[in-house]
């Protein structure tokens, strides 16, 4: 392409578009379907632009023109009630359910993991010695101790936030950092799953497993499913450098992105209500079959919300993205 003829060719248009924008809501109906028209012109040029002949400042100069273009056509969006009721009914729980090939063998593997790990800990007596001394240890495992202990250690309230601020952080970098090659997420849940192993180990060394169990899967079950789900979704992030499939890697991470930026939203209220049970349910004096029972009922209740109502929105086409007016307007990459 020889670019000073192709912007000799069409300046006038820009400049027309430009004049267009400025006019603002004095239209005309006729000069109204021209700016249209001129806003698909302008946007086609600037894809030509950007894989045949990129230049800094055209480029520079066309992308804000259409920017302001396209917000006039289209008009500024304002979330509403509906948005937020739409994404918790229809878009978050479409876009965990869509990367359930992710996150459920993540799951898998990470518990048969953390058993594995907890196993070798609990059957090896060099290994417990090199994580603490024996005194150590025994203050960690025996009735009343620190495992016990701490999850009444603070107010109930403040312990909730405190948690959930934690798990939420552990979330979201999983979703974020998903993007570098999948590393990042790998070595966080690999730190969750070994905190969770040598509880496991040292507990069943002490022989007070069950005791363990009856203090962690009341909220563990929902928080841990939580946590996968981040990780999961920030491999599946992660993969999507590697292998966008049909599309741009621009393109494909883009979606991605945007999903798992909802995802963080929606995970940080399911680990809001697993923080809770953990502050309010986890150190209460019920019993802990009946503790026990409320996680399950809370875990149960968010896979039915995932699979029911995520599974009817994703079999609809939702794919937890933005919908089309409120994301950027893809161009082609080639003439």
């Amino acid at each position: 392409m020889d670019l000073d003829v192709f912007v000799t060719a069409h300046r006038t248009e820009w400049d027309r578009l430009d004049h267009l924008l400025h006019r603002g809501r004095r239209l005309t109906g006729a000069e109204a379907d021209e700016l249209v028209a001129l806003y698909q012109r302008t946007a086609t040029h600037l894809s030509l632009i950007q894989s045949s002949a990129p230049d800094p400042l055209l480029t520079a100069r066309l992308t804000q023109l259409v920017a302001r273009a396209r917000s006039t056509v289209t008009g500024t969006r304002k979330a509403s009630w509906r948005d937020a009721a739409r994404f918790l009914t229809a878009g978050f729980p479409a876009a965990v359910y869509r990367s359930r090939h992710w996150w459920v063998p993540t799951a898998v593997l990470s518990t048969l993991l953390a058993a594995l790990i907890g196993w070798w800990i609990g059957t090896h007596p060099e290994v417990q010695s090199a994580i603490a001394a024996p005194d150590d240890l025994r203050r960690l495992t025996r009735p009343g101790g620190e495992y016990e202990t701490y999850y009444s250690s603070h107010p109930a309230a403040s312990f909730a936030a405190q948690v959930w601020t934690n798990n939420a952080q552990a979330a979201a970098m999983c979703l974020v950092l998903g993007a570098f090659l999948c590393i990042p997420v790998i070595y966080i849940l690999f730190v969750n799953v070994l905190n969770l192993a040598v509880g496991i180990g040292l507990m069943s060394s002490a022989g007070r497993l069950d005791t363990f169990l009856g203090l962690v899967l009341p909220h563990g079950l929902l928080e841990l499913t939580a946590v996968f789900v981040a990780a999961g979704t920030g491999l599946r992030l992660g993969w999507t450098v590697i292998d966008p499939g049909p599309h741009t890697r621009r393109s494909a991470l883009a979606q991605r992105g945007r999903a798992a930026i909802g995802m963080a939203i929606g995970l940080a209220l399911v680990l809001f209500i697993s923080g809770l049970i953990e502050g309010f349910v986890t150190p209460s004096g019920l019993p802990t079959w009946a503790r026990i029972s409320i996680g399950i009922a809370a875990e149960l209740a968010f896979l039915a919300y995932v699979y029911i109502l995520g599974g009817r929105a994703a079999r609809a086409g939702d794919t937890g993205d933005l919908d089309a007016g409120g994301r950027s307007a893809e161009l082609p990459s080639a003439a």
